[in-house]
């Protein structure tokens, strides 16, 4: 990864960097050192910002007291645990590795360690999910106090072990309606909870936005180191190949490229701008006005000034509205 990080630095034309996001599969199996030496070489190719966001992934059963002792010795500023659910029997539906008592410790732990932003990621949407454990799930995280909530309807994705049951019969479906209710149950938890959607799966407090994914979602440039690894810099897009071993003989010079079409970044921009609470700008749409003024008639759009943005009712469909404007 360093010797990769060295051979693609000029991919990054902007040599100022406000966020390191050390990102799954399971970067918390690094050791401290390893990661230092990772942040050191960054610093030294890049200008980190003094205050850049630094964000770690980490499975809540890695997060023993000594492994955030160790993080604490770090750059890292900043948590993302995977937690997913508050039950034993949905962990164990999800094959997550952690249980319950595992995740609350690993918060309190963090937070005991002087560890502010933190973020957790839930999902909802899937058949052991009730309306009730759902709210109580949601609830367990205002009692933890923690600034930023990740939240995502579980799909179940072609070829996986999860698809291959399903179609067997052996596993239930996941239901659209129970993802769409669940997440308007979200929307009004946030309200009460003093949490900001400002992302359709993202909800933070004021000051605690996710530096690094509000980049992405603005097309802010960025690279990425490692297996599977995705790089935008406006222009093109590329990824590395999936396959560790792979990789490693590579040394990271193995990957796939997409060069973007003016019509790729537009397209590109409507589909990102409009998950967010800022919207697009009209002008991006405007080649469709009636469809615009339709959206805006249903409630599912409002304008301000020149900007247009989904509410409620819009977010719950955001990608086939962003789709109808593709150019």
């Amino acid at each position: 990864m360093r010797r990769e990080l060295l051979n693609r630095k000029q991919y990054l034309s902007e040599k100022k960097i406000s966020s390191v996001y050390f990102g799954g599969g399971t970067p918390s199996l690094l050791h401290a050192g390893e990661i230092m030496e990772l942040l050191d070489l960054v610093q030294k190719e890049f200008t980190l910002d003094t205050d850049a966001e630094i964000t770690l992934e980490a499975n809540p059963d890695d997060l023993s007291g000594t492994k955030i002792t160790e993080l604490k010795q770090t750059s890292i500023n900043r948590l993302s645990i995977g937690i997913q659910s508050f039950f034993d029997e949905d962990l164990k539906y999800m094959h997550r590795s952690h249980n319950v008592s595992q995740a609350e410790a690993s918060v309190k732990r963090a937070q005991d360690a002087g560890f502010e932003n933190l973020t957790l990621d839930l999902i909802y949407g899937f058949p052991l999910l009730s309306d009730e454990k759902w709210r109580k799930n949601m609830q367990k995280t205002a009692e933890l106090g923690v600034p930023h909530l990740s939240c995502y309807s579980m799909t179940v994705e072609p070829g996986t072990a999860m698809d291959k049951l399903v179609r067997k019969g052996r596993k239930p479906p996941m239901n659209e309606e129970q993802s769409a209710r669940q997440f308007e149950q979200l929307m009004d938890f946030a309200d009460t909870a003093g949490f900001i959607h400002y992302e359709i799966s993202n909800f933070g407090k004021e000051g605690y936005f996710s530096a690094h994914n509000t980049a992405y979602w603005s097309g802010v440039h960025y690279l990425g180191i490692g297996p599977s690894a995705h790089s935008f810099d406006g222009n093109s897009r590329r990824w590395n190949i999936a396959d560790n071993m792979k990789y490693i003989h590579s040394e990271g010079q193995e990957y796939g490229e997409e060069m973007l079409t003016e019509k790729d970044q537009r397209n590109e921009y409507i589909l990102t701008r409009l998950r967010t609470r800022d919207g697009v700008d009209e002008s991006a749409v405007g080649h469709l006005p009636e469809k615009v003024e339709n959206l805006i008639v249903t409630g599912r759009m409002v304008r301000k000034g020149n900007r247009l943005t989904l509410t409620r009712r819009g977010l719950l469909i955001a990608d086939r509205i962003a789709s109808d404007f593709f150019v």
